[in-house]
């Protein structure tokens, strides 16, 4: 505090003193005043930062958004595309195995007729075109219907007895021709399975081990281990390297030891899908120049349940002489290719008709033995309708068998239902007689 009587010296150094205080405090408060705005400034920048985010990340929302609607677009393209695929292979299957069909019947009762070598060269390699047209065929039905999210599956006790007669009669002349030894160690096991599925995965496997055999033989047969009944394969061919174990269930793959070998490398490509669908385990061991073994392991049912023991082949095809087959196609080349192989080839009275109104004028007041009806006949008609109206004019169940090109699950209920066995296109006489004769014991 300056006082009146300091002396001037005093009272400039209190001044002095008292302005370097209000300056310091000045300063204090323009540094306080300095950060506040600092801090203000800071948060008017946030927020426009923040605001600029935020309207960028509303855009990238809008974006996404638009793009799940377009995949969602997309992907309903696709199913719906898939499901064309999937109409436009059933329409074409029937469409074209219906030829291949008839084909097929009159190269059979081609021929039973006499023929010099030339000519029976000629049948030769026209039943071995439409071996290989059919297959190839089969192979893409098949993994169409398998890469489908929506196949059904019928499981049902299935006699690998019975299953193995049929490949036998089927590859025994593809072994033959190839001088090879096919055998099929009888067995009475039982399995659990779907029993077209299961064939077509035999069936693979026993023709991909023929093709790919050149010395010595297939063996065929089912190993019992616990619950599984394991169905081997085993062939004594070169053997499969082992650089190419793990792409031979690819597609379109096939082994460079054997470039003549027929097929399409698709046969492995469907056990595998098959077998995945299924839930049957698979495994393959193959040893340089001892040849391969491939397993498939299917889950047993006791043994002898739902396994009738079938007759011979010879004397199932020679029960049906003079047995009469009530034949429903409504397509005039099958009518005349059943005709010729029922009445020639095995020696039956065939009774051929176009639908279900042709097929109960036809049957008259004598049910026929057996009823072969095609699946898709004529404006609506089918053979279930036919099959359904001729056994109520009969009063009993007349044994039948439905053709048909289509695999389609519902079908197979109704013939499951029916108590009808089911065929499916191409039809092989061979089989067509294995069937009948099965039926009519």
């Amino acid at each position: 505090m300056l006082r009146d009587d300091d002396p001037p010296e005093r009272r400039i150094e209190k001044l002095r003193r008292i302005n370097d205080v209000l300056i310091g405090r000045i300063d204090r408060l323009e540094e306080s005043r300095g950060s506040a705005w600092s801090m203000f400034q800071a948060a008017v920048a946030l927020e426009q930062e923040v605001l600029t985010r935020t309207r960028q990340l509303e855009k990238a929302l809008a974006d996404l958004s638009q793009r799940n609607r377009e995949l969602a677009v997309a992907r309903a393209s696709a199913e719906e595309a898939n499901r064309s695929k999937t109409r436009f292979l059933r329409a074409a299957s029937h469409d074209l195995l219906q030829p291949l069909s008839a084909a097929r019947l009159f190269l059979s009762a081609l021929s039973d007729t006499g023929m010099d070598d030339h000519q029976q060269e000629l049948a030769g390699r026209l039943s071995g075109a439409f071996e290989s047209v059919e297959e190839l065929m089969h192979a893409v039905l098949d993994i169409s219907r398998l890469d489908s999210q929506r196949i059904e599956f019928h499981r049902q006790p299935v006699p690998l007895g019975d299953l193995f007669r049929r490949l036998a009669a089927e590859y025994a002349p593809l072994a033959e021709a190839r001088g090879l030894r096919l055998r099929f160690v009888p067995t009475a096991a039982v399995v659990e399975s779907d029993p077209v599925f299961l064939r077509r995965i035999a069936q693979n496997l026993v023709s991909n081990a023929i093709k790919y055999t050149q010395r010595g033989g297939v063996v065929v047969g089912v190993r019992r281990q616990g619950p599984i009944c394991w169905l081997c394969v085993h062939d004594s061919g070169v053997g499969i390297p082992a650089v190419d174990r793990n792409r031979i269930f690819d597609e379109f793959q096939r082994l460079g030891n054997d470039s003549g070998a027929p097929g399409m490398g698709l046969g492995l490509s469907i056990v595998r899908r098959a077998c995945n669908k299924l839930g049957h385990p698979i495994s393959m061991t193959s040893e340089a120049m001892r040849g391969t073994l491939f397993r498939v392991g299917l889950p047993a049912v006791t043994d002898g349940a739902g396994a009738a023991r079938a007759d011979a082949p010879g004397a199932a095809v020679r029960s049906l002489r003079g047995r009469v087959a009530l034949v429903v196609e409504n397509d005039a080349g099958m009518r005349r290719g059943y005709e010729l192989v029922l009445t020639d080839r095995l020696g039956m009275v065939a009774r051929a008709t176009g639908g279900t109104a042709e097929a109960v004028a036809a049957m008259g007041e004598e049910p026929p033995d057996v009823i072969l009806a095609d699946y898709h006949l004529e404006q609506g008609d089918t053979g279930v309708h036919a099959i359904q109206t001729l056994r109520a004019r009969a009063g009993r169940p007349v044994p039948a068998v439905m053709v048909t090109a289509h695999r389609d699950p519902d079908i197979a209920r109704a013939c499951a239902t029916l108590g009808v066995s089911l065929m499916e296109k191409p039809v092989r006489p061979d089989e067509l007689a294995e069937i009948l004769g099965r039926i009519l014991a």
